[in-house]
């Protein structure tokens, strides 16, 4: 009887101290933190992939989740489906906060620049464009005016004074080699590059399809470009911690040395 009772207590104690164990993983497991990022590929989901062991130190799971359209990662951040997203410049939030005022987003930081840069498979200067010709460029607003100011800069098209990012091509006052513009999604602007005489292409898309903005370009924005690309989240979690964990892991030395050795100038850190 006795043996039988030292059993049964032996059995026991093993179940409350597996219980134990199991409650213990399950707190560990609660005090794990996922930070869920929106981002598009290249290079913002590349970039992130280089701080998922940093964050991993600090007991925080990075998930990124890729998008290819400039849409949904506001919605979706807005929405609670995310935590933060890595795919827009500063004028890009702006606007979008205005044409969706029920969005509540902020920068949280600044990380780098892409250049939008103009390509071609037809001419190796823009000067080379034939009259009438047609150029691709990005739909959405800010990314259209920032098109068609570059085109301005570079002697192509005269902007109305003052419209500055916000040009559309009812601005354009001086076209003299009546250039016809075809608008579309910034992430199918790339997808035209065969069958228009240019396009006008953000450096993250360009690189999607294999174009390196240094050496692809006929024509490219400098270094004093203000369009920084930005670190996003709601507002009122712009000091959470673990934004902050991830703004820090962002804007260390290792990645402004990745940045460096592999975008060679097509990506430039903004810190």
């Amino acid at each position: 009887m006795k043996k039988v009772l030292l059993i049964l207590s032996s059995l026991v104690f093993a179940i409350v101290a597996l219980a134990g164990c199991g409650a213990s993983n399950n707190q560990a497991t609660n005090n794990s933190k996922t930070l869920k990022v929106g981002a598009t590929s290249v290079p913002h989901a590349e970039i992130l992939e280089q701080v998922k062991e940093d964050l991993a130190k600090d007991g925080i799971k990075l998930e990124i989740v890729e998008y290819s359209d400039y849409i949904q990662p506001n919605l979706n951040l807005n929405d609670k489906e995310l935590d933060a997203n890595y795919f827009q410049h500063i004028p890009y939030l702006e606007d979008f906060v205005k044409q969706h005022p029920e969005v509540k987003l902020v920068n949280a930081a600044g990380i780098h620049i892409e250049p939008m840069g103009v390509y071609s498979k037809k001419v190796k200067k823009l000067d080379e464009l034939k009259d009438g010709a047609t150029v691709s460029i990005p739909n959405d607003p800010t990314n259209g005016g920032r098109a068609l100011a570059l085109l301005a800069k570079a002697g192509v098209i005269t902007l109305k004074d003052g419209v500055g990012i916000s040009a559309t091509v009812h601005d354009v006052v001086g076209n003299p080699k009546h250039i016809k513009f075809q608008e579309l999604e910034a992430a199918q602007v790339p997808r035209t590059i065969e069958d228009v005489d240019a396009a006008v292409i953000n450096s993250n898309f360009a690189m999607q399809v294999k174009l390196n903005p240094v050496k692809d370009n006929i024509f490219i924005e400098d270094a004093s470009s203000p369009y920084v690309n930005i670190l996003a989240v709601r507002t009122g979690d712009e000091n959470r911690p673990e934004i902050q964990a991830l703004i820090k892991a962002l804007k260390s030395e290792k990645v402004k040395k990745f940045i460096n050795e592999k975008y060679n100038g097509a990506v430039i850190a903004a810190f």
